[in-house]
């Protein structure tokens, strides 16, 4: 009998999950809490937050679901997983305990310390008097995060005390993301990349490694965002998935990065049962870890899922129940995203702007806040909204499928990045 499985969520992560367990010999019956307009032609959407974890469980219940699978960082903080192993349901994600890898910088960065792994000196602060004369009395730039969870958004890199002075005064005084209190790291040089693995106890299988573009506008100007495209190339580059990281620097952030990550949090008792996601940098000094995630990159994941040969509701079901995670066997091509997000995102932004796909469209479209109105059209819903993916032999090429297909997309709230792969394609601007 074919598995029925819940994915929880509503974004472009969770419909790249959708689609990939769609690909599953295994999988029947796909449910998604809550959806969107493009995840609802793969599943059956559910009207339930991904925070309304009580919710959630019943109809996990009432449907004899056989897998959950979680995407937001926000429901695994609220302690699903917890809740629904305490009842007996299989579910893939991490205990709200061993979420701290992302919910807590502060705690992120003492296991590091621990484990010996490669990252930024720090300070940690909770008064904004002691925070402030640390800065002054350092050098700039300097990075200040917020030690708690913060849609991606808690980070400012400050060039100048007047910034940093803000953003203290935003974190610490003001709180603006919730209770004060912020990590001060040494600020780092070097291209940033992403490498997830999915994890259960000690097993680590790592993925293929992809580049995100956080800034909003082109040549990383404008302000940091959830993601405004990614890719990852072909082995044709080496193992890793990107043409500037070495086979050798690949296996080093594996070995000494997250394979000690997983180690030391076994160790202390709260074992990962899910995704680890490091964002890492490549520095003049070697690779050295920029933050941990607890969960599916996004927008990583949208070209990361769609390499994947091995079954996915296998890999899934084997890290929930901390069985044998099956050997990862990947698509030996490139993938390219690239994220359409509404005017004005990051900062305020509106919404219900209709939005008209040509019939002639051929490439993946993952939806990330899409919904329908009551005649069916499309409308916008969110910050960031569609995200085109294809896939090629080469990144250029995956690249020109790309931007043919945005230019296939008619909305007029919309902006995106033209440079998407810039660091690693002849012509387009940008620098390693």
């Amino acid at each position: 009998m074919k598995k029925k499985v819940l994915v929880v969520g509503g974004g472009g992560r969770e419909h790249a999950i959708v689609e990939a367990l769609s690909r599953s010999m295994q999988v029947g019956q796909i449910y998604c809490a809550p959806g969107n307009a493009g995840i609802g032609e793969l599943a059956a959407c559910v009207p339930l937050k991904d925070t309304d974890v009580d919710g959630l469980l019943h109809f996990a219940q009432e449907h004899d679901i056989d897998l959950t699978v979680v995407g937001p960082e926000a429901a695994l903080a609220a302690g699903i997983v917890d809740k629904f192993r305490a009842a007996g349901l299989k579910i893939f994600g991490h205990t709200q305990a061993a979420t701290a890898i992302e919910s807590s910088k502060d705690f992120a960065k003492r296991l590091m310390a621990g484990a010996k792994v490669p990252t930024a000196a720090y300070r940690t602060f909770t008064d904004f008097d002691e925070a402030w004369a640390y800065v002054q009395a350092g050098s700039l730039p300097t990075v200040i995060k917020y030690d708690g969870l913060a849609a991606g958004k808690g980070v400012v890199v400050a060039t100048s005390l007047a910034e940093a002075e803000a953003a203290l005064r935003d974190m610490l005084l003001d709180g603006r993301y919730g209770e004060g209190k912020v990590v001060i790291e040494e600020f780092l040089t070097g291209p940033e990349f992403s490498l997830m693995a999915f994890v259960s106890g000690r097993q680590v299988r790592p993925m293929v490694a992809a580049q995100d573009h956080k800034r909003a506008f082109d040549g990383d100007e404008g302000p940091n965002t959830g993601g405004m495209g990614a890719y990852t190339e072909s082995f044709a580059t080496g193992k890793s998935g990107l043409s500037f990281i070495s086979d050798e620097e690949y296996n080093f952030a594996v070995s000494r990065i997250l394979q000690p990550v997983a180690n030391a949090m076994a160790d202390a008792g709260t074992p990962l049962s899910g995704v680890l996601y490091g964002g890492l940098m490549k520095t003049p000094s070697g690779i050295k870890v920029i933050e941990f995630n607890a969960r599916f990159g996004d927008p990583e994941t949208e070209v990361v899922l769609p390499r994947l040969e091995t079954d996915s509701y296998e890999v899934f079901e084997a890290v929930a129940t901390g069985g044998e995670i099956p050997a990862l066997r990947w698509r030996d091509e490139a993938v390219l995203g690239v994220v359409l997000a509404s005017k004005g995102y990051p900062g305020s932004y509106a919404k219900d702007a209709p939005i008209t796909v040509a019939p002639d469209f051929a490439e993946r479209l993952c939806h990330m806040g899409t919904k329908r109105d009551a005649d069916g059209s499309l409308l916008t819903a969110g910050g960031r909204v569609l995200m085109v993916i294809a896939s090629a032999p080469t990144t250029p090429a995956a690249s020109r499928l790309v931007y043919a297909a945005v230019e296939k997309i008619h909305c007029d709230n919309l902006f995106y990045r033209h440079d998407i792969a810039k660091y690693v394609i002849p012509g387009l601007t940008g620098n390693l």
